[in-house]
């Protein structure tokens, strides 16, 4: 299992980068790695909520198949992965400067099966692949939730 975390600052208050990553299926719009989400049920918001994620990194494609098991509005939102990759993934959002500006941070525990390398591909692959893919992310979150 290899933990992974990246961060960001996003000239945007809590409730504007909330109001971005709350839609779980516009994930797509900044998620370089997500290419279509599928929610299992009509649940689409909370704790609770299933859903089976599109991923391609690379060469690499699968289904992404993922429960919230956290939801905080403005605060945080975390994820179980249960599919092919298991682990947990978990947003969550800091106000800085009297809520003018947001410290958001992704970090997520993951293990790969071992057709993708397991413990040597979830390392590798976690520490040079995937941080590159989220930080390039969460660039494009930071823009989009400044120009809301």
């Amino acid at each position: 299992m290899t933990r992974i975390t990246v961060a960001t600052e996003i000239d945007a208050s809590v409730a504007k980068v909330w109001n971005v990553i709350e839609p779980i299926e516009n994930h797509v719009q900044w998620m370089h790695d997500a290419v279509a989400i599928r929610f299992e049920g009509d649940q689409t918001r909370g704790v609770g909520t299933r859903f089976a994620c599109d991923t391609r990194v690379g060469p690499i494609s699968l289904v992404d198949q993922m429960e919230i098991t956290a939801w905080r509005p403005g605060e945080a939102m975390g994820v179980k992965h249960t599919g092919l990759v298991t682990g947990t993934g978990l947003f969550t959002l800091e106000p800085i400067d009297l809520d003018r500006r947001t410290r958001f941070t992704w970090s997520e525990q993951l293990s790969f099966p071992l057709w993708l390398g397991g413990p040597i591909g979830a390392y590798l692959g976690g520490r040079a692949v995937l941080r590159a893919i989220w930080r390039r992310n969460l660039g494009d979150l930071r823009r989009l939730a400044e120009a809301a």
